[in-house]
């Protein structure tokens, strides 16, 4: 579920997706999927590791331009076979772009905590994706 772009705003605890068009699942580092945001513009996500099932992390860009240096990373860790410790992380350490600064701090480990808390919500009650992936 989380390498599928389309389904990203259904759990996004920051409010700032809107909608991604389906088709766009993450197979591998270097894929790139857009993503459009609630306040109109589109953003280009790189990905930068990837292990199916296992980790997945991006680096939002303008269209058609490199990123600006902050970072989206979900990881995942089997607990047994119904269960895995989840962790989103948010790391905005290289981010060079000062116009993204204040958004970046309003990114907190609260609203990260609930992203996770929906997407747990979501995965317990759709039986198209059991894994979370």
């Amino acid at each position: 579920m989380i390498a599928d772009p389309s389904r990203q705003p259904e759990w996004d605890a920051n409010d700032n997706l809107a909608t991604a068009a389906p088709g766009q699942r993450v197979c591998s580092v270097g894929d790139v999927f857009s993503m459009t945001l609630t306040m109109g513009a589109v953003r280009q996500n790189h990905v930068v590791e990837f292990i199916e099932g296992r980790l997945i992390a991006w680096k939002p860009a303008e269209p058609d331009q490199a990123p600006v240096g902050h970072l989206w990373r979900w990881e995942l860790e089997p607990i047994d076979d119904l269960r895995s410790m989840v962790v989103h992380t948010y790391d905005w350490t290289e981010l060079n772009d000062e116009s993204r600064f204040e958004r970046a701090r309003a990114t907190t480990s609260t609203r990260l905590g609930a992203s996770i808390d929906r997407l747990a919500a979501l995965v317990e009650t759709d039986p198209a994706s059991p894994d979370g992936q």
